[in-house]
């Protein structure tokens, strides 16, 4: 059986779990054996978007350093981190005669979790059942990081009985933004608004993404709505499908 090696992620192991096993159990179902490697921590991506570039080198030679000892693919359920491993370490190390070339090297081996779902999904091959209408949320580093576009929208039409719908503004900004959010938490409010709005009149019973931060963001603002859409990570939707 082929390993993959999951990067789960620091949203994932601290707030949302469930995800991470999520992941597993679906990529176990596509016949791969899932290795988790210790010593995982943050990939920097909130030092790197904050500034800090010497603090953000730093953990990007630690997870580098984690990774370059599996082989196999590595399978990232997030497309911001999945920019940050991918683009961003080869950014900051490519002055580094030695870890520039490593950064690249574990870049090459790394691909976000629906990208990877929907390239080994056997041609009529589907992902379980589910009745349920779904309002998909491309976030901005998945659609424009890695340019992750059609993919979660296939991975979807694979689970029987899931409707996909259209949103107005689809391919919005959520406000999340990760420091955006902080720094910025009106302009934040107000596009997470926008986007509860478009979310709602659409109809869809889940709003569903490949990001937990902008699945945190969203469904905090639906739970303070009293709003009745759930928000799920790609991977518990299509794990739920398959139990």
């Amino acid at each position: 059986m082929p390993s993959v090696h999951l990067l789960h992620t620091c949203l994932v192991n601290e707030f949302a779990p469930e995800v991470g096993f999520a992941v597993a159990r679906v990529l176990e179902r596509l016949g791969y054996e899932v290795q988790v490697p210790l010593n995982q921590t943050c990939c920097g991506q909130p030092a790197f978007n904050a500034g800090f570039h010497e603090e953000a080198r730093a953990a990007a030679r630690h997870t580098i350093g984690v990774l370059e000892a599996t082989n196999g693919p590595i399978v990232i359920p997030s497309g911001s981190c999945g920019d940050m491993v991918i683009h961003q370490f080869g950014a900051l190390l490519d002055a580094d005669p030695e870890w520039g070339p490593r950064a690249h090297a574990v870049a090459s081996r790394c691909q976000e979790f629906s990208a990877f779902v929907a390239a080994h999904l056997a041609e009529g091959a589907t992902l379980g059942t589910l009745r349920t209408t779904v309002a998909y949320h491309p976030s901005c580093h998945l659609l424009r990081g890695l340019g992750v576009d059609q993919e979660p929208h296939a991975v979807l039409a694979a689970i029987d009985g899931v409707q996909d719908v259209a949103v107005q503004a689809q391919d919005e900004c959520c406000g999340f933004g990760g420091l955006f959010s902080i720094k910025h938490a009106d302009i934040s409010g107000r596009m997470l608004e926008r986007k509860m709005s478009h979310l709602s009149a659409s109809g869809a019973e889940r709003v569903v993404s490949c990001d937990l931060g902008c699945l945190l963001h969203i469904g905090g603002g639906l739970h303070r709505r009293g709003s009745a859409v759930r928000a799920q990570h790609l991977a518990e939707v299509i794990d739920e499908a398959q139990s």
